[in-house]
This record gives C-alpha cells, sequence and structure tokens, in this order.
C-alpha cells in the first residue's frame, strides 16, 4: 500500500511538473507575441518606419492601403496625418545624441532649405499638445522661418525669448519635434534617406 502511495505520488508529481512547464511555455508565447506587437504598433519597424538621425516617419501613415501595425499606431494616438503619397511627417522625441528631448534644455535646430513645396517645424509636449506661450508661437515654415543668404536655417528651442528663430517651450516637459514636408518632388517621400537632409538637433545646455 505504502509503495503504491508513493507510485501516486510521484506520478501527481510528474504531472504538475508538466503542466508547469507547458503553463511557462504559454506564458511565454504570450507575452512575447503580445509584447512584440505593442512594440510595432508603438514604435514600429523597418518594415513601417523610417529613420533619417533622429526623426522617423511612419511610410504608409494615412494611406488607405496602409499596413494593419501603422493603421492600429495611429488609431491608438488619435492622431490625424497627412497621407504619404502627399506628404512626410518626421517626429523626433530625441536629440541628435540620443537624449530625450526636455524643457530644462535649450536645444539648435540646423538645417537648410528643403526642396519641397512646403515644410514645417512645430514643437509639442509629450501628449502632442501645442506648447502655451504668451508669443503664441508654436511653428516655423519655410515661408516664415529666417533663412541666411546661403539658404540654411538655425531654430532655437527654449523656455526663455531668444533672438531669431525661437519656439518657446516653457515648462512643459519631455517634447516631440514634428516636421511636415509636402511633396515637392518625389524623393522626399519615396527616395533613400541620403537624399534627404533633415535638421540636425543639438542640446546646448540645461538648467
Amino acid at each position: 500500500m505504502h509503495f503504491k502511495l508513493h507510485i501516486l505520488k510521484k506520478r501527481l508529481i510528474g504531472a504538475i511538473d508538466r503542466l508547469s512547464d507547458w503553463a511557462i511555455f504559454i506564458g511565454i508565447i504570450l507575452i512575447g507575441g503580445l509584447g512584440s506587437s505593442w512594440y510595432m504598433v508603438s514604435a514600429g519597424s523597418a518594415l513601417t518606419t523610417r529613420s533619417v538621425g533622429p526623426w522617423i516617419t511612419w511610410t504608409a501613415a494615412g494611406r488607405t492601403d496602409a499596413d494593419p501595425y501603422t493603421q492600429a499606431h495611429f488609431a491608438r494616438t488619435g492622431s490625424l496625418v497627412l497621407s504619404t503619397e502627399l506628404a512626410a511627417t518626421y517626429l523626433a522625441a530625441t536629440d541628435d545624441d540620443g537624449l530625450r528631448l526636455h524643457s530644462s534644455c535649450d536645444y539648435r535646430i540646423e538645417g537648410r532649405e528643403l526642396e519641397a513645396s512646403w515644410w514645417s517645424l512645430t514643437v509639442f509636449d509629450d501628449s502632442g499638445a501645442l506648447i502655451p506661450n504668451p508669443s503664441e508661437r508654436h511653428a516655423f515654415t519655410s515661408e516664415t522661418v529666417a533663412l541666411t543668404p546661403e539658404g540654411e536655417f538655425v531654430v532655437t528651442l527654449a523656455r526663455d525669448a531668444r533672438a531669431g528663430n525661437w519656439l518657446p517651450t516653457g515648462g512643459a516637459g519631455r517634447l516631440t519635434l514634428a516636421m511636415t514636408i509636402l511633396e515637392g518632388a518625389t524623393s522626399i517621400v519615396a527616395g533613400s534617406d541620403s537624399e534627404l537632409a533633415l535638421p540636425s538637433i543639438s542640446r546646448v545646455a540645461c538648467r
């Protein structure tokens, strides 16, 4: 009798071990699957996004034939974007060194006039809202930015007023820059990264 109970106990322990192994295996699959799906929807991949330095764009944004991850990304964020058949919107949440943009720091954004029919550079807070400021200044466009004779520009992000092209950041905390480029040549949307020189973003000083 004692021997039979011992065998039964061993079999029961073995069954529990097998069930535990299966539970762990299934858990890994579920967590891995959900995690990778969340990442694909949130950050995208080489299949759905395109990067130029710190700037990132979703290549099928606003298109009727957009892939499910792109559709889910903009449905989750609630963003209304122009179709990439007409324009490209690049977002930057970090500087050229990969450090998160923040209103406690000043930044120097340097670029040159793009071969496009129109472009804009806008600063948002971390929730995607415009930053309130007395000047009601939120963006510069190809029509309003001050250029050098060589066709270059410098935009300063800072809490306090600066000379030249200044975008106020107040006490917004984390920042995101958006550069929207209306297509003047097909290379802007469909060309290689080397054909598109987006502005550099340099941290100047932090408080």
